[in-house]
């Protein structure tokens, strides 16, 4: 026994996995010239992050506490016999409780017994690795409250001197990750037959990777940082310093997030399906009702574990703010990690994917056909819960097949995928709700079961700027360009000039509908609210017409209208039978309530990421070089927009570096 603890907390020599951070998250905005405490956003600590030295760790723990409001403390040392530190516990400085004073005015009790911590071991790689991670705290925090506290100021660790770093060794001590990727390889479980992603005992720990893939990774993840200085990508190592799940993202998806963030569908297929690339996408829809990408990740397998990491990993990157609906496909797994991550999201499961599998699925039993038109009609035509319901115990009944696993399932989990269910969930058209929708995968065209992990990352980019060049071309369309009215509908043309293209075609097929709706009749009045039966003829199952009579709400004194169809809150415009009311009603113009931010054309969406200059040390070179690397960035951003912007932006500067000049001969 070489180990002695100074402590009371046990000794333990319990492994964790890596967890480690590359990019503008990297610490290299916390330590400022003088030691002083800086930063904006840090990460916040997570079990498997590694460090240089003990005192790298506390350092950025004490960032992040700066950051979020609260002191720290040293709680525990561990040493050997030798004097050598090999484990730490830092804690939140409102940790335990003061020992009780026989003084006769003892000083108030300020702590809490907060049990905010990390502890931290010496592994075998002579690096510092958290092992142990407590964030909630069981008092008030806040940012203001953070200059107040002791280790915020600029002493080192355990010192009383400031502590001194200067040039090439102050770029090197606020470096405080780096990233290992290794090609499988020793036990042959990397091999891999004809693009066959074969499940082991050791596929959930490990990712598959082929001779050259890691270097392919690491190649193509260079290349982004050095174009894209808000580069993101979170890597997890297993115990042997194996790839076992990625993260990435570019600073326009962090972007996007923010305008198109309400609403994030996850798709899992490559790897549910088993693709060579076993790829896990984030991807939300702009205001074009175009797919645009949030996110990427590799995972070694569907395990709540990886799932649960990746989704930690996007919400870090999106600054902690989840999404209101979440999308992905029907996997207890999968919802497991979600309501782990997200609690309050409202998570739903993608229906036109449920219905993919129903050839599969219900394929082989007697009168399939019969049993798939009655699932048809129940899901999609459907009204009203009790409606679907009564339907759905009908088809059960009818064709004996209460016993049937698969649909039993679907049952259980029916308020997540079936429409009637989801009306009062914005989904703004992420979510299918009409027969033979298919939501198409946003690499679509660019990776198939087989594409190799370095094909798919020569076509990543081709993807992503396909993608870009879409929404830039439906920009100018929307903004230049006179949209062909089929109709001159007065909700048309208010809309025209409000909405971008794309979702003003949509809304005009909404618009032609009105004339399907044939009889449009007041029912019941209650107080300000008038009830309104819409009847239309609908085409049922693509070969026969059917008779439908939709209910619809009005109150002219708040200009409020709801159709029992929820198509406002499924697409995010009013539908025709809610569009029918307000017509009979003399409304010229829909109500400014209906009329959604996320479609407009006239709001000005800049991909570039907004640095504010809060929290930036000018006497430190770092800090003044990352900051102002940054803000010329969205100058050649807005440069590069037309032949008059570059000129102008050459032009200005020229003037700046002249200025500099002028500045630097009168020093």
């Amino acid at each position: 026994m070489d180990e002695v603890s100074l402590n009371t907390d046990p000794v333990v020599d319990d492994d964790a996995d890596e967890f480690e951070i590359e990019g503008d998250c990297g610490m290299t905005e916390c330590i400022s010239q003088s030691g002083v405490i800086q930063g904006e956003n840090p990460l916040p600590p997570a079990v498997g992050m590694e460090f240089d030295s003990y005192e790298d760790v506390y350092y950025f723990y004490n960032c992040y506490a700066k950051e979020h409001g609260f002191g720290v403390r040293v709680s525990n040392t561990w040493y050997r016999k030798s004097k050598e530190r090999y484990r730490g516990k830092l804690s939140c400085s409102s940790a335990g409780f003061k020992k009780k004073s026989e003084a006769n005015r003892p000083r108030p009790e300020t702590r809490t017994g907060c049990p905010a911590m990390i502890k931290f071991r010496l592994m075998e790689n002579k690096r510092w690795r958290i092992i142990e991670v407590e964030l909630d705290h069981n008092h008030l925090i806040g940012p203001v409250s953070g200059k107040f506290y002791k280790s915020h100021k600029h002493i080192g660790l355990g010192t009383k001197r400031a502590l001194q770093l200067e040039g090439a060794e102050e770029v090197q001590k606020i470096r405080l990750f780096r990233t290992v990727i290794l090609d499988v390889e020793g036990d042959g479980s990397a091999e891999v037959s004809d693009g066959e992603f074969r499940t082991t005992h050791n596929q959930s720990n490990q990712l598959r990777l082929k001779e050259g893939d890691a270097q392919a990774v690491h190649n193509y993840f260079s290349h982004l940082q050095l174009i894209d200085p808000n580069f993101f990508y979170v890597v997890d190592l297993n115990e042997k310093g194996c790839l076992r799940n990625l993260f990435w993202t570019n600073a326009r998806s962090r972007v996007a997030y923010g305008y198109f963030g309400d609403v994030v569908a996850i798709d899992t297929t490559c790897l549910t399906d088993k693709y060579e690339v076993p790829l896990v996408s984030f991807v939300g829809v702009n205001h074009h009702g175009q797919s645009v990408l949030l996110g990427c990740g590799l995972l070694a397998g569907e395990i709540i574990e990886s799932y649960t990491w990746l989704f930690r990993a996007w919400l870090t990157c999106m600054l902690g703010c989840p999404p209101q609906v979440i999308i992905t496909d029907q996997c207890r797994t999968l919802q497991t990690a979600v309501a782990d991550v997200f609690p309050r999201a409202c998570h739903c499961l993608c229906l036109s994917r449920i219905m993919q599998k129903v050839p599969e699925k219900l394929g082989g039993l007697y009168e399939y056909e019969a049993i798939r038109m009655a699932l048809n009609n129940a899901v999609y035509y459907s009204l009203r819960p009790e409606e679907f319901e009564a339907t759905w115990e009908d088809m059960i009944r009818h064709h004996g097949i209460r016993d049937h696993i698969w649909l039993q399932m679907l049952y259980e989990d029916r308020r997540r995928w079936v429409p009637v269910y989801l009306k009062e969930i914005f989904l703004a058209g992420v979510f299918p709700t009409q027969p033979n929708e298919v939501v198409e995968s946003f690499f679509d065209g660019y990776l198939d079961r087989h594409t190799s992990l370095k094909e798919f990352l020569d076509k990543y980019d081709q993807a992503l700027q396909a993608n870009y060049q879409l929404e830039a071309l439906a920009d100018m369309d929307s903004r230049n360009s006179g949209f062909m009215l089929k109709s001159r509908c007065y909700f048309v043309l208010q809309l025209e000039k409000l909405y971008t293209n794309g979702i003003l075609r949509k809304f005009e097929w909404e618009v032609e509908g009105m004339y399907s709706c044939f009889s449009t009749r007041q029912i019941n009045a209650d107080g300000h609210v008038i009830t309104y039966t819409v009847r239309e003829q609908i085409e049922v199952d693509g070969n026969r017409r059917e008779t439908r009579d939709f209910e619809v709400l009005y109150n002219a004194t708040e200009m409020e209208v709801l159709c029992v169809c929820g198509l406002f809150n499924s697409r995010g415009y009013l539908c025709r039978h809610a569009l029918s009311v307000l017509h009979q009603n003399g409304m010229e113009e829909i109500p400014p309530q209906y009329i959604l931010s996320r479609w407009r054309k006239d709001i000005k969406r800049s991909y570039v990421l907004n640095h504010s200059f809060g929290g930036i040390d000018i006497n430190n070179p770092v800090h003044r070089n990352d900051h102002l690397y940054k803000c010329i960035m969205q100058v050649v951003e807005e440069g590069q927009k037309s032949q008059d912007r570059y000129k102008d932006t050459v032009q200005a500067l020229d003037q700046i570096l002249s200025k500099l000049h002028l500045v630097e001969g009168h020093l």
